[in-house]
């Protein structure tokens, strides 16, 4: 009998409490109004005082100053605007890998100026090949012109991403060089092809360029797989971005947003900011599939800091690249310089050539050059943009993670000092239920936002194997090793995600068994009928069970 009294005070405190502080008084609606009409909708129907709230889908159904009609509206508005805070968040991140792939690798359109730094580095050591060889070599530039242009055309084009082999392109550059001077420094003779396919087949005993062609092919090699998957893992990251900022919102989540965001204006509690915990809640729910890309993030930045490494030491990039010119002038001068040994013993090793009836004297051609060009790149541009770069990299490492955070910042949310004065999704008050782990696996029980784990989004699926591929790519770049995105793809085509280790084993470890691996941490749409928990190989022994007592039952009755 007495608590009778004291349950029926409590509601009607509750009842109180639901009509706001001014008692039976219905709350004015003119703080909503505004907001409303601020937002583009009409105000025809808006109501002028709270009323009550049993219409309501989304929001608390206590007294309201939303209609049905506004809670659709300003769901609609939710998603749009989430929308565009999830392209705002993400458009720093392109900006940042958009401006560094400009700076190490400008456009093929651009004009001289603008190119990047490894097209100028490599623009610059071609011209000043025409500049100074024609002085230097004589008829032995002029009548070999094309050769040098092919070689850099060549050196150009696989930077771009033609699938060229680059040693067999250098391998045909210095035999067709070999040839045409062998020629041209020995006019008296009369040299045909099959002579000069003898005299290239004992090219490697004599070394007519001295060690020239063997070193600059190790070292242009390393450089240019190391700065071609650099840039590319560039561009790779900037795409990944810009097509999951574009993923759309789903039902559950935007009716989560609306809750989080207008609901406490339909409650009349329009100074009253979300809850961060409650806020963070929210985001991750919505960003479950987003999260998932984390890892393989990680893993690209991770490598790509590792191939910047590479561009100093020995397959330096300044000095590789933007030295072409100088090696090649280096090697020819050694074949002047030493014409008489290298002469004898191809004369030795394939037998003398008949003399030439069209012999000339050939001063202009014998002309001896140095190798003088002394324009060597100083590195000191190419150390500020690797440092620059290393610096946006790291800062961006973390993004999808730290996304949840980002868009609950105080402008939003009422922030931790203010737990108990907070929207809650209910009232204003401490948001209790803890705040679930990221990633999509981490949902099943998130109090905000029904996520399906089950299904996870098949575009940002897609853009974690992008990232796989290019990792696995810029993982043979830093092991001086050139992988085609075909086969780098058939490398990473399991179902686990990539372990993240920076160092020179990564590249080493991607041919061993599958077995050796830790099981992967993102849930990989059904590729042999399975669910995410496995429920299939589960069925397996009742089956058997099964199997096997009509086995023992039919083995009683033949014994009967």
């Amino acid at each position: 009998m007495h608590l009778f009294p004291w349950g029926l005070w409590l509601l009607c405190v509750a009842s109180s409490s639901a009509r706001g502080d001014s008692g039976g008084k219905a709350k004015s609606c003119s703080e909503l109004r505004q907001l409303y009409g601020s937002k583009g909708f009409s105000l025809s129907g808006v109501p002028q005082a709270e009323i009550s709230g049993e219409h309501l889908r989304i929001c608390p159904q206590g007294y309201t100053c939303c209609t049905s009609e506004m809670e659709e509206n300003f769901a609609n508005k939710s998603r749009s605007e989430f929308e565009g805070m999830m392209k705002e968040a993400s458009r720093s991140v392109q900006v940042t890998l958009t401006s560094q792939y400009k700076n190490f690798d400008g456009c093929t359109s651009c004009s001289f100026s603008n190119m990047g730094y490894f097209q100028d580095l490599l623009n610059k050591s071609e011209k000043a090949l025409y500049d100074t060889f024609p002085s230097m070599y004589g008829e032995l530039y002029t009548q070999n012109m094309k050769l040098f242009k092919d070689l850099f055309s060549e050196l150009r084009r696989y930077y771009r991403g033609s699938n060229i082999n680059l040693e067999e392109a250098l391998n045909e550059f210095w035999t067709r060089l070999l040839e045409r001077l062998f020629k041209q420094l020995n006019p008296q003779y009369h040299i045909t092809d099959e002579y000069l396919d003898c005299m290239v087949k004992h090219s490697e005993q004599h070394k007519p360029f001295g060690e020239v062609p063997r070193d600059l092919k190790l070292k242009a090699t390393k450089a240019f797989i190391a700065v071609r998957s650099y840039v590319q893992g560039l561009s790779v990251g900037s795409d990944v971005i810009k097509k999951v900022s574009q993923v759309s919102l789903g039902h559950e989540c935007t009716r989560a947003i609306m809750k989080l965001v207008y609901c406490p204006h339909c409650r009349g509690m329009s100074s009253v900011k979300p809850c961060n915990n409650y806020c963070r809640n929210v985001m991750k729910g919505c960003l479950a599939n987003q999260a998932d890309l984390d890892t393989e993030w990680r893993n690209l930045i991770d490598s790509m800091l590792l191939v910047a490494d590479r561009f100093d030491g020995p397959s330096n990039v300044d000095t590789v690249i933007g030295t072409i010119h100088t090696r090649i002038a280096e090697a020819i001068s050694n074949m002047q310089e030493n014409k008489d040994s290298i002469t004898a013993k191809v004369f030795q090793g394939c037998g003398n050539p008949k003399i030439s009836t069209k012999a000339s004297s050939g001063e202009d051609k014998k002309r001896r050059g140095k190798t003088t060009p002394d324009d060597k790149p100083s590195g000191l541009g190419l150390e500020k943009l690797v440092s620059d770069a290393k610096g946006k990299l790291r800062d961006i490492k973390d993004y999808w993670v730290t996304l949840p955070s980002v868009l609950c910042s105080e402008r939003i949310t009422a922030g931790s000092v203010n737990e108990d004065r907070c929207w809650n999704g209910m009232t204003k008050g401490r948001y209790l239920p803890e705040v679930m782990g990221d990633g999509l696996a981490n949902q099943i029980n998130n109090p905000e936002v029904e996520v399906d784990i089950t299904k996870p989004d098949m575009t940002i699926r897609q853009q974690i194997m992008q990232l796989k591929i290019m990792t696995n790519r810029l993982r043979n770049a830093y092991n001086g090793n050139d992988v085609d995105f075909q086969d780098a793809s058939d490398d990473v085509s399991g179902s686990g995600s990539g372990d993240g280790c920076p160092d020179e084993v990564c590249g080493k470890r991607l041919s061993k068994s599958s077995s050796t691996r830790q099981p992967g941490t993102h849930a990989i749409p059904n590729q042999s009928g399975r669910g995410i928990n496995g429920a299939s190989s589960k069925s397996l022994p009742s089956s058997f069970l099964i199997f096997l007592s009509m086995a023992v039952m039919a083995m009683q009755y033949l014994w009967r």
